[in-house]
Formats: C-alpha cells, structure tokens, sequence
C-alpha cells in the first residue's frame, strides 16, 4: 500500500504550494518596490496581501507535511487536524492583514493631506500581477480537485480573490491616472476589506472543524444509503459524523436480526463499515449492533 507521504496525490499538492511559492514571492518583490517607487498605497497594499499569501502557502506545507503522518501513540485518530488548525492560522493571519490594510488606507483618506498622482509603472504591475493571481487560481483548483483536498481548494480561492483585489487596484490605479487620486487609497481600502473578509471566513470555517462540526447533509445522506444497503442491515439510527481534517469520522448504530450469531452480526458490521470507507471520503465507522 502506498504511504500518504509518497502518493501521486501529495506529491501533487506539494508541487501545487511551492508553485504558489514562488509566485507570491516574486510578486510581493515586484509589487513592493514597484508601489513604493510609484506611490501607490494600493500596490503596496496588494503586496502585503502577497507577503500574507506567501506566509499561507508555508502555513499549508507544514499542514500538509504533518497531516500526512500516520498514527501514533499521542495521536490515535491520525493527525488530519493539522490542516484545519492551519486553515485556522491562515483565517487569523488574512484577518488581521486586512485589519491593517483598511486601518492605513482609510486613514488616508479621511486626512485632508493633497495626494498626488501614482507612476504609470504601477498600473503595469498591477495588471501582470491580475493575470499571475488568476492563472495560478486554475491551476491550483485543478490540483485541488483531482487530491480532494478542502484546504488547497480553499488555498485555490484565495488567489482567486487575490485577483480579484488586484482587478481593484488596476481601476484604482488607473482612476489615479486620470486625475481622481483619491480613487489610489481608496482601492487599497477595498483589498484590505477583501482581505479581512477572507480571512474572517476561513477562520470561522476552521473554528467550527475543530469543534466537531458534522460533515455537509449530502455526504451523510450517501453514508447513510450505503450502510442501508449493507446485506442483512434492517435500519439504522444514531448516525453521527465529525470532520478530521478532509476526512470523516462515522459513528451509528446497525439494526440486525436479533437470531443471527455473534459472528455473522460481526460480519454484517464489517461489511457495512467496508462498502462506506470504499465509497466516501470517511477514516472509519465505528458501528453498535442491535438486534431487531
């Protein structure tokens, strides 16, 4: 059986984060020193957003690194958690970044100091930054989709959300341009409220993980088709299911012939427990037999 250290599906959620990586790096180079040589607050903002998506991507590869160690003593259940703690950080970093971005941008705003036009040079990276961001969205959420992996589709969406705020400061560089200056820290207030947005989002998403939160009515309503469908299983109840990580965790209660032996109840159980890890993205059943 292949490790989840060497599968073709880590293998290609790794290459997926060092290609953001390096994106993120070499935007954050460009955009800093593009919007401070310019005098764009709205393109410095947009590389803080980087420098945030920057310490995301090494969050995500520490998660991905730990999340795929097997079992130990400490860690019975495995260590599936570790991407959503780290979903958790990221929501918490992204936060507070855009806290910091539209506390700046709107203090500029309100003050009554002129503001002057930005360099053309930053309407320039603006745009080469609006196609990188999108193009490595559909990149990752190809890689995403094929692993099934909830935090890099989350990861995904958060470049394409930063190329969404850089589509705000191109306008807003641009109206800069045209003579409406204001329009420079204004953008860079939307990125930062888009950015708090995100965050807020993922850390909330995350909070309510780590609490045991249920999987989503679809895939309980599969699990619970599945174990119904199990030869010699007559019905079911107390099915309960928490999330571990992109995993799921099943607990439930299989209503058998109250005649049959220990062991051919055992077996039902064993069957109905194998039909549901086979099909759906649940780490175990836990089963309780009761005769009927």
């Amino acid at each position: 059986m292949t490790s989840p250290t060497h599968s073709p599906q880590h293998h290609a959620a790794q290459r997926s984060l060092w290609v953001s990586v390096a994106v993120n790096i070499v935007l954050t180079i460009a955009q800093l020193l593009a919007g401070v040589w310019a005098g764009s607050q709205a393109l410095v903002a947009d590389a803080l957003h980087s420098l945030s998506d920057l310490l995301a991507d090494f969050v995500a590869l520490l998660a991905r690194k730990h999340s795929s160690k097997a079992p130990d003593h400490d860690h019975q259940y495995g260590h599936y958690r570790y991407e959503t703690a780290a979903s958790l950080v990221l929501g918490t970093l992204l936060l507070a970044a855009g806290c910091s971005m539209l506390w700046g941008a709107g203090n500029k705003i309100i003050s009554h100091t002129a503001l002057s036009p930005v360099h053309p040079l930053a309407l320039y990276v603006a745009l080469f930054t609006l196609v990188s961001k999108e193009s490595l969205f559909r990149y990752m959420l190809a890689v995403a989709t094929r692993v099934k992996s909830s935090m890099l589709v989350a990861n995904a969406w958060h470049a394409r959300a930063d190329a969404a705020s850089s589509l705000v400061v191109a306008v807003g560089i641009g109206g800069n341009l045209l003579g409406y200056t204001w329009l420079d820290p204004l953008a860079a207030a939307l990125v930062g409220f888009m950015v708090g947005r995100t965050g807020w989002q993922f850390a909330w998403d995350a909070l309510h993980d780590l609490m045991d939160r249920a999987a989503d009515d679809d895939t309980v309503a599969a699990i619970q088709q599945a174990l119904l469908e199990t030869p010699g299983v007559q019905g079911i109840h107390d099915l309960r299911t928490r999330r571990l990580g992109d995993h799921v965790q099943v607990d439930v209660h299989l209503e058998i012939d109250g005649k049959l032996s220990v062991r051919e109840g055992h077996d039902i159980a064993a069957n109905a427990r194998q039909r549901v890890v086979a099909s759906h993205p649940v780490l175990d059943v836990m089963t309780h037999i009761d005769p009927v």
